[in-house]
């Protein structure tokens, strides 16, 4: 088996074509897709979203943040990040206030009651990650989040249909 196209396909891509069951970019896409059921049913479960944990966990790392900024670094829209807020500040994990400084924008801070949300939120995505990745050795595991992190700082910089290299 010298090629992609000779590897023998799982049960659940049986009668797929080999070609279009080989290709990383539509493993990559099931495997994500099969990431997200799990992450979203097991939050939904405790009344959570994954824009949730990204808003509790970025407020723990970097603390209080106003929203503009709180939406560049979880990367949710900023219309969207609205009603996360809403529903964190109901749930009591996080708080808007004026900024002092700005008043025209709010700040959101992580309430201790946020930062225990979070640490419950934890133990179920690392649950998850678990069993997402139960078919891979610890190594394997760390090899595969490597090369994942390698393939998206690549691209990070780059848009869509844009060349590697210029070849300036």
């Amino acid at each position: 088996m010298d090629t992609a196209h000779d590897m023998p396909l799982p049960d659940d891509q049986a009668g797929t074509p080999q070609r279009l069951a080989a290709l990383p970019s539509r493993l990559l896409n099931l495997a994500a897709a099969q990431g997200e059921r799990m992450i979203s049913g097991r939050l939904a479960a405790v009344d959570a979203r994954k824009w949730h944990y990204a808003a509790l966990a970025a407020l723990e790392e970097y603390g209080p943040a106003s929203q503009a900024t709180l939406s560049r670094r979880t990367g949710i829209y900023r219309s969207d990040l609205v009603a996360v807020i809403n529903e964190l500040e109901a749930q009591g994990a996080v708080k808007r206030a004026p900024d002092p400084d700005d008043r025209r924008r709010n700040v959101i801070t992580l309430t201790s009651a946020g930062r225990a949300h979070l640490r419950r939120l934890d133990a179920i995505l690392d649950t998850a990650q678990e069993d997402l990745l139960a078919p891979l050795t610890a190594k394997e595991r760390a090899e595969l989040t490597a090369l994942l992190g390698r393939l998206i700082a690549h691209h990070a910089g780059r848009r869509e249909g844009e060349p590697a290299h210029s070849g300036r």
